[in-house]
């Protein structure tokens, strides 16, 4: 009965076989700019209306921890890189294709530190659409860039609950009270699936407000049932962010995923009311 449901799922999906997804890989280790496969963000929001206002600004936070290029030496260089890429561009890049990008520097000879970001933002802007910002970081100098530790707010996760949905359920998003509050809700227990391949996905997600006091039971079940969903991660990120607005009618709200690394990148997106750009921290698992 599971496996025929799972099945069912996955024939709702959209159809990603134009990415690298789920294929045999070959890895250049050549620098190619051609390796990054867009995806149009009208596409993963499943909406045809590309002119609609979007209920937020924000930006997709991407980290990798695993680029190395060569020097005109031929001395092998690293660096840790920070990608901000605006919540309104064209197209999200597609992670194992960023990889496979990224993968195609190690053995590419330039001439700075300086050079490489500014190729990395030249690529990154051509496919998404957009200004992408680049930061690259010495070792030595990136701790304390994104310091690892919490936000102040309340963990919900420790609630005496019975679950058993495990698909977005947007009716667990209740009111508690009429009280307004301002305060930060977040949990560890957000886990979603690669739309494609259905691996596994594991986030911390983070929920600033203003507004009449939320439910945490119920935002907790909320939170629980997305285990079984398969999506892109920025698209998980604005689904909450719009079901808590329509649920809780929020004066203000921010909603930040800090998804686990995979193949050396995390991917985070952070969608607002009135903040283009999230704290930055590390979540502990990350």
């Amino acid at each position: 009965m599971v496996a025929r449901k799972r099945l069912e799922v996955k024939k709702l999906m959209s159809d990603y076989t134009f990415t690298e997804l789920g294929k045999d890989t070959s890895y250049s280790d050549s620098y190619d700019s051609s390796l990054l496969c867009p995806i149009p963000r009208v596409k993963a929001r499943q909406s045809n209306d590309q002119s609609k206002t979007l209920p937020f600004v924000g930006v997709d936070v991407w980290t990798a921890y695993e680029l190395s290029w060569l020097n005109l030496d031929g001395l092998p260089q690293i660096a840790i890189v920070e990608f901000m890429v605006p919540c309104d561009s064209q197209s999200i890049v597609e992670s194992k294709s960023f990889k496979l990008y990224l993968n195609s520097f190690i053995q590419t000879q330039f001439p700075s530190m300086e050079a490489v970001e500014n190729q990395l933002v030249i690529d990154l802007s051509a496919a998404t659409g957009a200004v992408v910002e680049v930061t690259l970081y010495d070792i030595s100098e990136y701790q304390g860039i994104q310091p690892i530790g919490e936000p102040q707010g309340l963990c919900v996760d420790r609630q005496p609950l019975v679950i058993d949905t495990y698909s977005p359920d947007a009716s667990f998003l209740r009111l508690q009270s009429d009280t307004e509050v301002i305060e930060t809700l977040y949990s560890h227990l957000l886990k979603t699936n690669c739309p494609v391949t259905d691996q596994p996905d594991w986030a911390s997600v983070y929920i600033f407000y203003k507004g009449a006091k939320i439910d945490q039971a119920g935002l907790l079940k909320y939170i629980v049932s997305y285990r079984q969903h398969q999506d892109f991660h920025e698209q998980c990120v604005e689904q909450i962010f719009t079901d808590i607005m329509s649920a809780c009618s929020p004066t203000e709200l921010s909603v930040y995923a800090r998804y686990m690394r995979r193949g050396g990148l995390d991917i985070n997106p952070f969608r607002s009311t009135h903040l283009s750009r999230p704290p930055l921290f590390r979540q502990v698992r990350q």
